[in-house]
């Protein structure tokens, strides 16, 4: 690494003609909303290459490495702001080598998931400042964050040369494993534009009974990012199915399987469910571009970029022998000459201008289509509660959701004079949602709501320290009119001498709106409501980051406080003859319903502190939070993550990096949310019989991770101490036991 910052510091002081440099107005490196208000630079001439503010020195030219050992290598990413289309500078996540092993793991980086044990299930996040603040309007593809990701984190991508990334994961055998196939692509069309494509497919076949799930998405994108006119394409499509189990029958299989009479292998331990999936089909296309109006002015080029004059003898040297034979014995000619010559010169000189947008016109399109269905057959007997048509043994739920939304955006860009120290946008949006639900005579039912918002945004951009966005949406026009959200976030660096550099963000939200359509009206042959009276959620959050940059101290706080808090809650029926005091699944029917809570205030810290010793490191995070009602929204009260290992290089030149260590996951225990597979979402336990408690129990892990020029590989070995104890992330789900795990990612440049 200390050699390839070495070679790179060298280029950037001998750039040849054509090399370019990206800068801020002000010299300093891009903002956090990169939106088009920096400029390239010829290092030589000063000739100004990209008014819109694009990274173009990263493009390729073909004609200049035919040889392949001199193929260059270089990329940088960005991600959209869904609504405005606005670009964002991100980091490079498919190339980080420092912890890959747990790139591939459903519990997260810092085992913060709650999730149903085999890979790509559904999850839900402890820590509930990291929960999403804007549920999706698709409730059923939420606990999927694992797989499925958002347009907002998608990472689009410009690079110098066509990049290929593949990575394979894959863990146990064919009986009880899992594996995952990944491929990504990224090319270059010209400097400032390109397309790529994504393939993603996961297949675990489940340590416990009938608990399958399947996996598989694409995505496709295309980007042009000129002075002028900017436009990004993406389409994402998913195909989700996971088996359902319910559920073991008794805890006892895990905690006290002697109990029970004998031990039992996590494949025979009896499930409540069996021939039971839910199918999600998804399809994503969205579409942002903006048009700059504005106007050229010229650059002022430090004299060390300008072109240096050529000499008398240069402007002559390519003249006829004859000719400068006679200039040779004629000094005035030789005098008119060369004053002839350097004028021509000074003609053929462009004086660099720049294209400074003054006002942008902004259009996003965002259309999501979604289909799910929900199939059960042989259904243990008196499982669901309900059953509102049909016939319980063979359940077919189908549902359907469609949303289009429209933007139009007028932005009067930031920095276009020393006056505009801010941009402004106002924007308007219509969205459309159609829906179908079962309407228990074999038909579908309809559902239609159109909607009309208007907003604006303030942002700074611009400068080294300070930087803030404001923005704020009211909804006009129908289901949701009334609506409103006001969003706020600011960030600022401060300098600790020369020592360290504090980095402070400071986030405020405030919403008003009526709980989605899901929590409002759903339909299947053991669920149903139409629920035309629920409230309003009213939240308001605050939520801060301060951050150490070079001495890896991050502290997060955060308060949220909900009114009429729309939340999930299981609904269960004791069966006749059952003990009251019973926890097992066995003794109750199944069902769930929709709740709220008059208020709730949750509260939470998160401290990260990564300290290191030459070779040995230990990395820490430690989790608090607390709510006003646990029955509503339970907590764990902390969350511990700490990861202790060895980091060094081995080999000839040392280009072996190695990362030996072990980790541990912990929290204190809580009543956990369920989970309920007829509508495939957490919802918390119901509070009116004995419930679980979850937690208490930590999971060890130990791993190696090697990295080796452009290929990265890690073995893990996950809840090493398996055994004893309760062993549990979700109520009746156990967690795995020991597995080894093994991954590969190789970069290809071409």
């Amino acid at each position: 690494m200390k050699r390839l910052l070495f070679l790179l510091l060298i280029l950037c002081t001998l750039l040849p003609a054509g090399a370019q440099v990206r800068v801020n107005k002000d010299g300093s490196s891009a903002a956090l909303y990169d939106d088009g208000d920096t400029y390239t630079l010829d290092r030589e001439s000063g000739t100004f290459i990209d008014g819109a503010g694009n990274r173009t020195t990263w493009g390729r030219d073909t004609t200049k490495f035919k040889n392949k050992k001199n193929i260059p290598i270089g990329q940088f990413q960005w991600v959209l702001e869904p609504r405005l289309g606005t670009v964002i500078d991100a980091e490079n996540n498919d190339t980080v080598v420092h912890d890959f092993q747990k790139w591939n793991a459903t519990d997260g980086y810092a085992g913060e998931y709650n999730y149903l044990a085999n890979i790509s299930s559904p999850r839900l996040s402890r820590l509930y400042f990291d929960r999403p603040n804007d549920p999706d309007e698709f409730l059923f593809l939420q606990p999927f964050s694992f797989f499925r990701g958002s347009l907002s984190n998608f990472r689009f991508t410009n690079t110098k040369s066509p990049i290929t990334n593949l990575a394979y994961h894959s863990c146990g055998n064919r009986q009880t494993g899992e594996d995952r196939i990944r491929a990504y692509f990224a090319t270059n069309i010209n400097k400032i534009s390109g397309l790529g494509l994504k393939i993603d497919y996961s297949y675990g076949v489940g340590y416990y009974y009938a608990q399958p799930a399947s996996m598989f998405g694409t995505t496709f994108y295309g980007y042009y990012r000129g002075e002028r006119y900017n436009i990004h394409a993406y389409i994402g499509i998913n195909h989700m199915k996971m088996g359902e189990n319910g559920g073991i029958e008794d805890d006892r299989y895990i905690e006290d399987p002697l109990s029970l009479g004998q031990e039992y292998s996590p494949g025979n331990i009896p499930t409540m469910l069996s021939q039971t999936w839910n199918r999600n089909h998804e399809q994503h296309y969205y579409l942002s571009h903006r048009y700059h109006l504005g106007y050229s002015r010229l650059i002022e080029v430090p004299d060390s970029l300008k072109p240096k004059p050529p000499s008398a003898a240069e402007l002559i040297s390519d003249l006829p022998d004859s000719v400068q034979t006679v200039l040779r014995e004629d000094t005035l000619a030789r005098r008119l000459a060369v004053d002839s010559l350097m004028r021509a010169w000074n003609d053929k000189q462009e004086v660099p201008k720049e294209f400074v947008p003054v006002t942008s016109i902004i259009h996003t399109f965002d259309m999501s289509n979604l289909k799910h269905e929900y199939l059960s057959h042989n259904t243990t007997r008196n499982y669901y509660t309900d059953l509102f048509y049909g016939n319980g043994n063979q359940i077919a739920d189908l549902t359907r959701a469609l949303s289009v939304r429209n933007t139009f955006g007028v932005a009067l860009r930031e920095g276009f004079n020393k006056w505009a120290q801010m941009g402004i946008t106002l924007f308007g949006t219509h969205k459309l949602r159609t829906y179908q639900l079962m309407d228990g005579q074999g038909g579908m039912t309809r559902y239609t709501e159109n909607d009309v918002s208007a907003g604006g945004e303030l942002a700074r951009t611009q400068g080294k320290r300070f930087h803030y966005n404001a923005s704020g949406e009211v909804w006009l026009i129908g289901e949701h009119a009334g609506d409103l959200k006001i969003d706020g976030k600011t960030d600022l660096n401060f300098a600790l001498g020369r020592r360290d550099t504090l980095l402070a963000d400071l986030h405020v939200c405030y919403m008003h709106q009526i709980p989605t359509f899901f929590f409002r009206h759903y339909h299947s042959e053991v669920l149903w409501w139409d629920n035309t009276d629920l409230s309003r959620e009213v939240r308001l959050k605050i939520d801060g980051l301060l951050r150490l940059k070079k001495f890896g101290t991050k502290l997060q706080v955060g308060f949220e406080n909900v009114s009429n808090y729309t939340y999930f809650g299981m609904q269960n029926t004791l069966h006749q003859g059952a003990k009251a005091e019973s926890v097992l699944p066995t003794d109750f029917s199944h069902s769930v319903g929709v709740r709220q809570a008059g208020s709730v205030q949750v509260f939470g810290a998160t401290l990260a502190q990564d300290l290191g010793w030459k070779f040995i490191h230990l990395d820490n995070q430690l989790s608090f939070q607390t709510s006003t009602n646990q029955d509503a929204l339970p907590l764990p009260k902390f969350n511990l993550y700490t990861n202790f290992y060895l980091l060094f290089r081995m080999g000839i030149a040392k280009i072996l990096r190695v990362q030996i260590g072990a980790d541990m996951r912990f929290f204190t225990s809580y009543y956990a949310p369920d989970y309920s597979p007829a509508i495939q979402q957490f919802a918390v336990q119901d509070a009116n019989y004995e419930r679980i408690k979850i937690g208490g129990y930590p999971i060890v892990g130990a791993y190696a991770n090697l990295h080796l020029k452009h290929c990265r590989i890690y073995v893990s070995f996950r809840h090493v101490n398996a055994g004893s104890g309760h062993a549990f992330l979700v109520p009746h789900y156990p967690i795995n036991p020991m597995t080894i795990h093994f991954g590969l990612s190789w970069n290809f440049f071409n």
